[in-house]
């Protein structure tokens, strides 16, 4: 906020309190995003243990040992936007949307870590290795930056902004933005709740195909 403040001036650039508010999305979605690696590496881990070879003897279901590392993913996305909203209140950021905005909030952290977590257990599950999970980890840097959560997409020129016009995390951190600066209305809803879904039906579907790929190559 030292550093950027002076550019919430800036022609296009949404209208903030101060940068602080505009950066909580932000960072909320790069703490979940961060956050998903480390819960697939250690599904990973399991595998290269041969902890996850003993759930498979477990008479239990073979689909809730991803659902449960999905539901951490979630439970630790939500934390996540909890931190940070708790940690920067007393900095000065303001949530328009109230308490209902708050709330809205976790659910998209839950559901944007499960939906993230979704692809990096689906490598989990079809490397089998920690090394190659943990080495996804630039590539979501990649997506967090070619994206709106550090600067409006109507301040960008050029091949980022295209890029960023694309990016459904652009589309996620503008939702929970819009939660932060906005009172509550619909649109930003949407985009908070509907996009991490939309993320997470392709990610989980993956995830289950690879999941059955390894249980049928035992």
């Amino acid at each position: 906020t030292s550093s950027f403040g002076k550019a919430t001036a800036l022609p296009g650039f949404p209208k903030v309190d101060s940068f602080l508010d505009f950066s909580l999305a932000g960072s909320i979605v790069q703490g979940v995003l961060f956050g998903s690696v480390t819960g697939a590496s250690a599904l990973a881990t399991d595998i290269e243990e041969g902890f996850f070879d003993r759930l498979l003897a477990s008479p239990t279901s073979r689909v809730s040992i991803l659902v449960g590392r999905l539901a951490g993913g979630a439970v630790f996305g939500a934390f996540q936007a909890l931190f940070f909203i708790v940690v920067l209140i007393p900095f000065g950021v303001s949530i328009k949307s109230g308490v209902p905005g708050v709330v809205i909030m976790l659910l998209s952290g839950a559901l944007a870590g499960m939906a993230i977590g979704g692809f990096i257990a689906a490598l989990a599950l079809k490397t089998g290795s920690a090394e190659a999970v943990q080495s996804c980890f630039p590539l979501l840097f990649i997506a967090l930056f070619f994206s709106s959560a550090f600067f409006p997409r109507e301040t960008m020129k050029g091949v980022y902004r295209t890029i960023a016009n694309v990016n459904p995390i652009s589309y996620l951190v503008e939702g929970l933005r819009g939660l932060t600066i906005e009172p509550i209305n619909a649109a930003n809803v949407a985009k908070a709740v509907l996009i991490p879904i939309a993320i997470g039906v392709v990610s989980i579907t993956l995830a289950l195909r690879a999941l059955a790929t390894r249980l049928a190559a035992r």
